[in-house]
């Protein structure tokens, strides 16, 4: 009786794993299509010309009628788009948003707007081939080879906490640095691993009499900035460079200094917070934001943590082993050992700011 239980356990267990690998597969093909819908341009023409028949939309962008069919009735078994006349003939389907989706797929300046999550998952397994050999050999994948989805779907999904929470909700939490940034003394900031320079332009919008330096080695992220910069309107007040941040001349020059979901992701971390350190001299603040999770590991963690955990697996960690020697962080950097980097850089402290996000902690780290 006891081996007919067990093998009922070992059956159920199978099963149970089948199922959520099946699930696993449906969201995989519903991650890709919608990143051809929104590479393709699908979901914004749809959104301006619905009720839409294939024809109609595959018109709209230039795009072959047949694929465009088949994407749509794919996008409406998904739950993801709707169809008026399900009844008529294949080319006569008239399909359209279901309430709250055109938003979330279409609309980039909305605190619901997801598409960028599809573009940044895909960008992060694009490099899957080189992925299996770093594996095997111990080895890193370089940030370049993940190419433009995966920069510009990372940009794209914390463009709007840059451009709307950073500068009006979590800075000015920060009593003494919010006062020092809207003090009539121009302050000064650096930016770490900036990017495509979202967050210097958000900083730089909340506070008109700052100015901000924004540092990044990738040179794609750093040209992609120059016209995020331009259609901001802040040219004259922030400037991206292609430029490691450590050159001497920049010592004690900035009021604040920050890295924004970067510092996981360096082979010498502890080295870039020295240099963050140096940068912001006795008297300025430097200010982390990195992945939200655990002190410790759970298997029972959640989804966020789960999130994160993939995107070391297929991004973080890689890149941070592509340059020799590398700590090996990965993007599941606890709070500890994100202490234990920042003691070693010769800071004193290091605070865990009491502002909620889902996705990120912020830390100051006192000099």
């Amino acid at each position: 009786m006891a081996v007919a239980i067990e093998d009922l356990e070992v059956v159920a267990g199978r099963d149970a794993l089948g199922e959520k690998l099946f699930q696993a597969v449906l969201g995989t093909m519903d991650i890709y299509a919608v990143y051809l819908g929104d590479r393709l341009g699908l979901y914004a023409a749809l959104a301006a010309i619905e009720p839409a028949t294939p024809g109609e939309l595959a018109g709209a962008t230039g795009t072959a009628e047949r694929y465009v069919r088949e994407w749509l009735e794919q996008q409406t078994v998904s739950g993801i788009l709707a169809c008026d006349n399900p009844e008529a003939e294949a080319a006569d389907r008239r399909f359209v948003f279901p309430a709250g989706h055109a938003e979330a797929l279409t609309e980039v300046d909305s605190p619901g707007y997801v598409a960028p999550f599809a573009r940044i998952a895909v960008g992060a397994v694009d490099p899957i081939r080189e992925l299996v050999a770093a594996f095997r050999t111990g080895g890193g994948v370089p940030y370049e080879a993940y190419g433009a989805d995966l920069r510009e779907g990372q940009a794209g999904m914390n463009r709007n906490l840059f451009l709307r929470q950073l500068g009006t909700e979590y800075l000015p939490a920060i009593a003494d640095l919010d006062a020092r940034l809207r003090s009539g003394s121009p302050a000064r900031v650096a930016d770490i691993g900036c990017g495509v320079g979202w967050s210097s332009v958000g900083i730089a919008q909340a506070y008109p009499n700052v100015r901000v330096d924004g540092f990044d080695l990738d040179d794609a992220s750093v040209a992609a900035a120059q016209g995020v910069i331009v259609e901001a309107g802040v040219g004259g007040r922030v400037e991206i460079s292609l430029r490691d941040a450590a050159d001497p001349a920049l010592v004690g020059r900035y009021d604040l200094v920050t890295a924004f979901e970067c510092v996981h992701d360096m082979s010498d971390p502890v080295g870039a917070l020295r240099t963050m350190r140096r940068l912001a001299g006795d008297g300025g603040t430097v200010l982390v934001m990195d992945e939200r999770v655990a002190e410790r590991f759970n298997p029972a963690a959640g989804d966020i943590e789960r999130l994160m955990y993939g995107f070391s697996v297929f991004h973080c960690l890689p890149v941070g082993l592509a340059d020799t020697p590398s700590v090996g962080t990965g993007t599941v950097m606890r709070p500890a050992t994100l202490r234990g980097y920042a003691l070693e850089a010769g800071f004193r402290d290091v605070e865990i700011l009491p502002l909620e996000n889902v996705f990120f902690t912020f830390y100051r780290l006192h000099v």
